[in-house]
Order: C-alpha cells, then sequence, then structure tokens
C-alpha cells in the first residue's frame, strides 16, 4: 500500500472454516460468522473514518462478509482473493478437499482399498489455499470479478503463485486511483452488475450458496433482487463450463485457460453480459474484456461451441456436442 501512495491500517475479522468445523457444534458459527465479518470490516472502516478499504478473504463467509462490509461502509473498495488451492494427484487423478470426504464413505463402504483411502487423504490437499473446484470459495471470488469488485484474472489464481502477490499489489494501486477519482462501491453494484455476476455463477456451474450470499449483499447495498431473479438468470444462462464438483476441472485449469475474463467475454458476445456497467479500475466490463479473444482456443476445460449463440437452446446443443455430461441445470451445492 506505501508503494501505492497510501498509508495502510491492517486490522483483522474472525472466520470459521467450515472443513474444520465439518460435522462439530462449530458449523453452527458458520453462516453467523459472515454477518460478524460484515460488521468487523463497517465498523472498522467507518469508525476509523478510512478513505478506503482492501478486504482480503479465502473462504465462503469471509467473501460474501468482507463484500456486505464493503457495501454498507460505501468508501472506495476492492476484494482481493487469498486464492484457490493446486490440486492433488493420485494415481493420475486430480484430487480436492471433496475427494477426501468421499473417501472416507467409500473406504467405510467396503468399496475402497485402504492404499487407496490413504493415498487420497494424504495427497487431496498438496498446497495452501481454498477448494480448488468451483466450491462456494471460488464461486464468489470469480462472481466478484464479474460484479466488478476484483481484478480481471485474479480469482482462480491459485494461493502459492507469484502472480498471486503481483495481482494484490495492482488491486492496492487500483484502489489508490478509486480513491482518488470517488469511485464508490454503490457505484458499481447495480442491479445490473449483480446480473452479470448471477451469470457467471450460472456459466461455471457455481455453488448454489451463491443463492442466500447475494441476497445478502444487495440487501447491504440497497440493491433489489429476490429470489425469482436467480431462476430468471438460471433460465437464461447456460452451464459452459465443467469444473469440479459437477465436472471433471480445478479453478487452475480454468485460470489456464483464460479463467473468468473468457467465460465473460463470451457471455457479453452471446448477448448474455451487461457490458457497460462500472468495475472499479473506472473502465467499464466490456473495456476491461476489449484485449480477451471472442472465440477462445480448443480447450479442455471449457465446454465451449464454436460460435456462441444467441438463444440459450443453440448454446446448449454446442456444448452437449463437445461434453455430453455437462447439463445446463446442474449446480455446484456447495
Amino acid at each position: 500500500m506505501k508503494a501505492a501512495g497510501a498509508n495502510a491500517q491492517i486490522f483483522g475479522v474472525p472466520t470459521i472454516s467450515d472443513g474444520m468445523s465439518m460435522g462439530t457444534e462449530g458449523m453452527k458459527y458458520s453462516l453467523v460468522s459472515r454477518e460478524v465479518i460484515a460488521d468487523c470490516v463497517e465498523t472498522t472502516v467507518q469508525g476509523q473514518w478510512m478513505d478506503g478499504v482492501l478486504v482480503i478473504g479465502g473462504c465462503d463467509k469471509n467473501k460474501p462478509g468482507g463484500m456486505m462490509g464493503i457495501a454498507r461502509a460505501n468508501v472506495p473498495a476492492i476484494y482481493v482473493y487469498g486464492g484457490t488451492i493446486k490440486p492433488g494427484r493420485w494415481k493420475e487423478q486430480d484430487l480436492s478437499v471433496i475427494s477426501a470426504f468421499e473417501a472416507v464413505g467409500a473406504f467405510n463402504a467396503g468399496t475402497m482399498s485402504r492404499e487407496d483411502f490413504e493415498g487420497i487423504e494424504h495427497n487431496a490437499c498438496p498446497t495452501t489455499g481454498a477448494c480448488g473446484g468451483m466450491y462456494t470459495a471460488n464461486t464468489m471470488s470469480s462472481s466478484f470479478e464479474a460484479l466488478g469488485m476484483s481484478l480481471m484474472g485474479s480469482s482462480t489464481m491459485a494461493n502459492v503463485d507469484g502472480e498471486k502477490l503481483e495481482s494484490t499489489a495492482e488491486s492496492a494501486r487500483v484502489l489508490v486511483e478509486a480513491v482518488k477519482k470517488g469511485i464508490k462501491p454503490r457505484d458499481i453494484i447495480t442491479r445490473q452488475s449483480v446480473e452479470n455476476a448471477i451469470a457467471l455463477v450460472m456459466a461455471t456451474g457455481g455453488s448454489t450458496n451463491a443463492v442466500l450470499h447475494y441476497l445478502a449483499i444487495c440487501h447491504a447495498a440497497e440493491v433489489e433482487w429476490t429470489l425469482e431473479d436467480f431462476e430468471r438468470m438460471r433460465r437464461k444462462v447456460p452451464v459452459i463450463c465443467d469444473l469440479k464438483p459437477s465436472g471433471q476441472y480445478m479453478a487452475v485449469d480454468l485460470h489456464r485457460q483464460g479463467g473468468v475474463p473468457q467465460v465473460l467475454k463470451l457471455l457479453l458476445e452471446a448477448g448474455m453480459l451487461n457490458g457497460d456497467c462500472l468495475t472499479i479500475t473506472g473502465r467499464t466490463i466490456a473495456e476491461e474484456l476489449a484485449q480477451v479473444p471472442a472465440s477462445p482456443l480448443p480447450i479442455r476445460t471449457l465446454c465451449v461451441p464454436s460460435k456462441m449463440h444467441s438463444t440459450r437452446r443453440a448454446i446448449w446443443r454446442s456444448c452437449a456436442a463437445i461434453s455430453p455430461k455437462t447439463v445446463p441445470s446442474r449446480r455446484s451445492p456447495g
């Protein structure tokens, strides 16, 4: 922050890991912690009369909690994702934290050998970072890009990679410029930009937790948004990504193939994105996507039609021809 010309004050918030509290009384505190986090951000920013705030988070409650606090305080702000975990490997298969949960059930049911059970357990989480599929953390971070509150390309970076540090430093510089320009969260978080965020969630087969989190974020930002709006977007936007847990691939695979900007460009070309929405950089989302190719190279990670058609049925036909397992109505449960 100092390099960007700002005088930073660091403060923390409590956070609950669903993975660590799973199956314990601690789970009762998980969703409640979202409200506590939002209160901490709002209280510190307003109480210390900050000019702006850079919020860093990496799990599924501090993402929406941080954004709710940002919306309430309404001073120039940017959200920085701590980064996703890299996939583990066992017998030529990519693993995520869910692989370990599933292995416990399979081993107890007698359908998995001890060798495979222990191999998966020891290799599922090889680095630091949030859950590697399109679970809640990556769903929310990706949607924050589409919302305009995070830098393009930042939400699918791995926690351990150097580009994450570079992106964080750039986020600080962008925040300082936003303070100078007077760009505030409620200039960015609008009904149209929330549509963009939910379109991204639908296209990537993201977590259904986005429903309860975006209802809360919209309430904090005083944006009209209802359950019916989620259904409206579900009917409009097909799944075009084959990502875990409903698909095959991990967030780092998506990142290698262009990440969220590539998905957003496909949606923009198909008329499924509001291109004139403001982002934290001061540019519109269409301007941010101007250099992203409209037709990506043939890839495995995304179920991408050769040409994004204007109707949902045509898009689905193109996707089905490439990846029969990708079903438009399927969404990740968490």
